[in-house]
């Protein structure tokens, strides 16, 4: 099983489309049709350097997306990266697609000069934690929001 992991491109909007509703139904999320609209045209804006999604290919056919934030933090000279959102379809999990998006989001922040890479999930998702168990380190922060 061969999946490629490359930057999102205009024509993919359908495709990005069911993969981020599937996301956020597994968050039991839904947001108006005008969020993902404006979301993708961001995503895709060339001139857009703070933000950027890449995907997972496999047979012509996306199975995985992730979506990331460069941004300054008051602690550190360089930026940081925000990985935002991550999904693989279940005809992907297992197979290092995850692994791989995360990796090549490193490879994005190095890139773009931000060395941390940090994200959020919730506690009960136990499947991708075993992942970033091995790949990231937990914080001991909580999240508060208004």
């Amino acid at each position: 099983m061969q999946v490629t992991i490359r930057p999102l491109r205009a024509t993919d909007k359908a495709e990005w489309s069911e993969l981020w509703r599937a996301y956020l139904a597994f968050y039991e999320t839904e947001l108006p049709d005008q969020i993902y609209d404006i979301t993708f045209a961001r995503l895709v804006d060339p001139a857009d350097k703070a933000q950027f999604a890449l995907v997972a290919e496999q047979d012509g056919k996306l199975i995985g997306l992730v979506h990331a934030i460069l941004h300054p933090h008051n602690w550190r000279i360089e930026d940081v990266c925000y990985l935002q959102d991550l999904y693989v379809a279940s005809e992907g999990r297992g197979t290092g697609t995850g692994r791989a998006l995360i990796e090549a989001v490193y490879a994005a922040a190095d890139a773009n000069g931000a060395p941390a890479v940090y994200w959020l999930t919730q506690d009960f998702n136990t499947q991708a934690r075993q992942l970033y168990d091995r790949i990231g380190h937990v914080t001991p922060f909580i999240k508060y929001q208004r």
